[in-house]
């Protein structure tokens, strides 16, 4: 488990994907610019199982409530991208802001990369702004590059590179999975 001050991320099992099918198929949960989607528990395994160079973490306040995930994967073999959610009665907290901190930490203190980088809708003030208190730079729009509610939507593409991060900001432990 990585530990943060308010937050905790725990690696998700198999088991626990039930939860997420849940998650995901609640357009409520995903928020107003991600897609919508009906996912089976079977697609969900095997997203899971060929998650090679990634991993789900579940987002959990200090008493162990699931409140959201966080995930992070190669694209195309050599980038570093994140994807999170949280359950909206959780958001505008300040939970997002630390849960990007530490697995940000935990990436590069844990892999040898010097990238990391997040797409998200340009309309999407609330991700920015947790993308930009955590470090993230902003490197410009992707142009009609998502489709999304029957059109194809711009996002804008954030970084952050081990020379912009230097050292650990916010991981204050890690210890075994419960």
């Amino acid at each position: 488990m990585l530990e943060g001050k308010r937050m905790n991320l725990r690696i998700m099992e198999r088991e626990d994907l039930s939860l997420v099918q849940a998650w995901v198929n609640d357009h409520k949960f995903m928020g107003e610019f991600e897609p919508i989607l009906q996912e089976t528990k079977a697609s969900l395994e095997k997203q899971y199982d060929r998650l090679k160079d990634g991993q789900w973490f579940f987002i959990e306040t200090k008493d162990g409530a699931k409140i959201g995930y966080i995930c992070h994967y190669l694209v195309k073999g050599r980038l570093t991208e994140l994807g999170y959610a949280l359950v909206p009665s959780e958001r505008g907290k300040g939970y997002g802001t630390e849960v990007v901190k530490i697995i940000v930490d935990y990436l590069f203190l844990s892999r040898s990369i010097v990238r990391i980088q997040v797409q998200t809708d340009e309309e999407n003030r609330a991700s920015q702004r947790i993308l930009e208190k955590s470090g993230f730079k902003k490197e410009g729009t992707i142009r009609k590059s998502f489709f999304f509610k029957g059109e194809y939507r711009d996002q804008v593409l954030y970084s952050i590179l081990r020379t912009d991060w230097n050292e650990p900001k916010i991981l204050t432990t890690t210890s075994s999975s419960r």
